[in-house]
């Protein structure tokens, strides 16, 4: 079977996340088996330009330039470590597909941009790059993201309904209707923030990357005027397509909504930001998916044991009897599902197969995503 390598760093900017699998598409379905996965932590140097990139700045560009270099950088470092631990050289993958790093997405101004430098990835690994693949959505009117339902249709869809819920700095849902059905459409869109101001919020508080376990947070208390102001923002009640970043959810949004709550304690200010990431989670997926049976989490939140819970019970207090469970129960640990949609879009363009959805981005048709720098 064809060897892949997807590339996925995403807005947490902790790093990049990378896996090496095999992939067979066939009626139906797809079949992956990961030969080996790794992660590339980013230097404090380039996460720093990273963040400072979502906003204008002085001499954007070049600063954007060096950041793409190094960051294809870390993607080659990643993917020498993936084909070390797979016994495989580069002659035996077909293709990279790195997704690059989203600094700026307003598709409602008709453009995204994921930095990246996909000639220089390709001259340090010796292997053919596909990258920029929300482009060419965008181009046809749609969201240009989320992008990964369309992968999650292939691999997860069953004989029921089901939901694929994508936590990472931003949440995202797919709806998968059972394998099969014809009259109703694969949709996902955005949901709001994920682990994006958890982390914005531990690490100016704590200095910590992230809530283990999401600990901090199960110590404090929600403040239920401070959530019910938060969640009044536009973006909640906009219907799907739709999508989001650090463009509107970023410290500036968090702190100037935090100005009439000063005397709040810090935890509880994590709490209430966990109980936002669910309750906006779960609405959104009770609107669109009432009669769901289960609900799979990936991204670094299916590690965020208090989060897993508060889905759980929000879920629960909705009505539903579905359950909330890492996509580990369904054969794919949860930090290697984005990297593995990657390697999968990387496959649909060499095939020169579609891989949007336009029922999720809300593009005009199908496309064939990415931009190719041969080795």
């Amino acid at each position: 079977m064809p060897v892949f390598i997807g590339l996925m760093s995403g807005t947490s900017l902790d790093g990049a996340d990378g896996v090496l699998a095999t992939i067979d598409e066939h009626v139906g379905g797809c079949q992956i088996q990961v030969l080996a996965a790794d992660h590339v932590d980013f230097p404090a140097n380039l996460r720093s330009t990273l963040l400072a990139l979502q906003h204008p700045g002085a001499d954007d560009l070049h600063h954007e330039a060096l950041a793409a270099n190094q960051l294809a950088t870390c993607y080659a470092i990643c993917v020498r470590q993936l084909l070390a631990s797979a016994g495989m050289t580069s002659d035996q993958v077909v293709a990279i597909g790195a997704h690059g790093q989203t600094i700026r997405h307003r598709p409602e101004l008709g453009y995204t941009r994921q930095t990246n430098n996909g000639a220089l990835l390709a001259e340090l690994t010796g292997i053919d790059v596909v990258a920029d693949f929300r482009s060419r959505d965008v181009a046809a009117g749609g969201q240009g993201a989320p992008l990964v339902p369309a992968f999650h249709q292939d691999l997860f869809a069953a004989q029921s309904l089901r939901v694929i819920a994508n936590i990472g700095g931003i949440s995202n849902i797919s709806i998968l209707p059972a394998r099969g059905s014809l009259a109703v459409p694969t949709t996902g869109f955005d949901t709001g923030p994920g682990n994006m101001l958890l982390d914005l919020w531990i690490n100016r508080h704590r200095a910590q990357a992230y809530d283990s376990g999401g600990n901090w947070a199960a110590s404090g208390t929600v403040n239920a005027p401070l959530l019910a102001v938060l969640r009044d923002d536009a973006f909640f009640r906009m219907p799907g397509p739709k999508s989001t970043g650090r463009d509107l959810f970023n410290a500036h949004w968090l702190d100037r909504h935090l100005v009439p709550f000063g005397n709040l304690a810090t935890a509880d200010v994590q709490a209430t930001l966990v109980e936002l990431t669910a309750t906006t989670l779960i609405d959104a997926l009770v609107a669109v998916a009432p009669s769901v049976n289960d609900v799979f989490v990936c991204g670094g939140g299916a590690y965020n044991t208090f989060l897993m819970q508060r889905l759980q019970s929000v879920l629960a207090a909705s009505g539903s009897m579905a359950t909330v469970q890492s996509t580990i129960k369904i054969g794919v640990p949860p930090d290697q599902v984005e990297a593995l949609a990657f390697a999968w879009l990387a496959l649909r363009f060499m095939a020169r197969t579609t891989g949007n959805l336009p029922s999720v981005t809300g593009a005009h048709g199908t496309r064939i995503l990415g931009a190719l720098y041969p080795a």
